[in-house]
């Protein structure tokens, strides 16, 4: 209760709010492309600390149901898993994506899925940080081919309408995630 509290009168020191600034979707041959520009009003650092933590997808994206981190490779490096759910129309479908993570603090985060544990064929995922003015830019790329069928004259133009119609609670409950742990009330 007090963590809302302190959130409740922190809002209005955010004087902006996340903005979408572009969305791209298009399919190439059997694979789905997309990229995503998002200014924060949050720093670059607590923004990255969100979104390399995949225990936190499910508090901001409507998409995803089950998400979390596991233990580090061989290598070393981070691993994750998640399940997202999405309905266009009629159909529904739970999408099982588990795979490694390479990063460089502030800079880039990028994930790649393991085929043979995934609902993907492919699927490669970078964000890509810069600070501009008092906030944050946040460029998302995903490369993608899934293993189930997609409906190809729909399946672009169905994907860009559930990303764009997610995306500002999204990148909103991202950004206050980012700045509870600036202001740390997380």
């Amino acid at each position: 209760m007090r963590r809302w509290a302190l959130v409740l009168l922190l809002a209005p020191l955010c004087t902006q709010a996340a903005d979408l600034r572009s969305v791209f979707v298009d399919k190439i041959d059997d694979r789905y492309v997309m990229r995503s520009v998002a200014w924060f009003d949050a720093d670059i650092e607590y923004l990255y600390a969100v979104l390399l933590d995949w225990d936190l997808s499910t508090e901001f994206s409507s998409v995803v149901v089950e998400s979390r981190n596991l233990e580090p490779d061989e290598k070393g490096r981070p691993q994750y898993y998640t399940r997202n759910e999405a309905c266009v129309a009629f159909f529904c479908k739970s999408m099982v994506r588990e795979g490694v993570v390479e990063h460089e603090p502030y800079e880039f985060i990028k994930a790649r899925v393991y085929p043979e544990k995934s609902d993907f064929h492919y699927s490669n995922e970078r964000w890509t940080f810069h600070e501009e003015g008092k906030g944050t830019v946040v460029v998302y790329d995903i490369e993608f081919s899934p293993k189930f069928f997609v409906p190809p004259l729909i399946g672009p133009y169905m994907i860009k309408r559930k990303l764009k119609s997610g995306s500002a609670d999204a990148l909103d409950r991202i950004e206050a995630i980012a700045i509870e742990f600036q202001t740390g009330v997380r």
